[in-house]
């Protein structure tokens, strides 16, 4: 009775890991090959779970390079050249495609030129601005002098408001007299 158990018990782990395994399903998660993205993308809509609708529509994107407009035929958009292309079918075919990079060619380089125009138009201007700059600076606004207001009124000999300038200069003639002689006495002593 041992001897046909040891089989049996082999037989039926096998078929339990086989019972256990995951199913394995295709790559291709339509039931039909889509002709183009928005049919690819219609039936990557219908998944329930949003991270199969992701990687559907992921795929959607890495198999159609197109898009289908809407009076027909497709459109592909290169992004590196901002640009739309017109194609005649869902992916670019090597004519379409070798025109599309031919275009990028040109594209690269037109900005080539256009950057190097540019340097060479900014370095034109930075003379004529320095020149301009340096005429500003040596440009010296020089003060135009004030003329004395005219005196108003004519001032009597002891009017206070005409002999208030005389006295404020005499003040000031003293006040350096004896500012002098303190610094020389300081300087002595």
């Amino acid at each position: 009775m041992t001897a046909w158990r040891s089989p049996v018990l082999l037989v039926a782990g096998i078929a339990g890991l086989i019972a256990l395994q995951p199913v394995r399903v295709s790559a291709q998660w339509w039931s039909h090959a889509p002709k183009d993205f928005e049919e690819c993308a219609d039936s990557a809509e219908k998944l329930t779970s949003k991270e199969q609708k992701t990687a559907a529509l992921a795929e959607c994107n890495a198999k159609f390079a197109g898009r289908r407009k809407p009076g027909g035929g497709y459109t592909y958009y290169d992004f590196m050249q901002d640009r739309t292309f017109d194609i005649a079918g869902p992916n670019p075919t090597p004519e379409e495609q070798k025109y599309i990079d031919d275009q990028y060619t040109i594209y690269l380089e037109n900005q080539k030129r256009s950057s190097i125009a540019a340097a060479f138009s900014a370095k034109q201007q930075q003379p004529d601005q320095q020149l301009q700059q340096t005429s500003l600076r040596t440009e010296t606004k020089v003060p135009i002098p004030r003329q004395r207001p005219a005196k108003l009124r004519s001032c009597d000999r002891h009017d206070f408001s005409c002999e208030w300038p005389k006295l404020s200069e005499s003040l000031k003639d003293l006040k350096k007299l004896f500012s002098s002689q303190s610094a020389k006495a300081a300087k002595g002593s």
